[in-house]
């Protein structure tokens, strides 16, 4: 488990992202496509076309890191992109626990 400073945001990715970038070509995307700066120690989530990978690109003010999950079974959650290339998030819970995990936004594709 990853414990997180305070104040930090978690920006996803929402749609697909190519998984052969590396922690470069996915802070690229966080500036190019959702103009954040990945300098910010904020975290930046990306997921797969098979939704069994992601990648967490943060700065942790020392150097930029890159965290990865792949999942045997199953897949993670992410938001739809719909045909004019806006998000759609509604509430993610964990079915475990029961815990709202994220709520409504609006977000860009990769």
């Amino acid at each position: 488990m990853m414990m997180l400073p305070s104040g930090v945001k978690v920006h996803i990715a929402a749609g697909i992202t190519d998984m052969r970038k590396g922690m470069d070509g996915l802070a690229m995307l966080v500036e190019a496509v959702l103009r954040e700066d990945p300098f910010s120690g904020h975290l930046f989530a990306f997921r797969c076309r098979k939704a069994n990978l992601i990648k967490i690109v943060f700065w942790d003010g020392n150097g930029l890191c890159l965290f990865t999950k792949r999942l045997d079974q199953g897949g993670f959650i992410w938001p739809q992109v719909d045909d004019r290339g806006s998000a759609k998030f509604g509430s993610i819970v964990d079915a475990d626990r029961g815990d709202r995990l994220a709520h409504a936004g609006a977000g860009v594709a990769t």
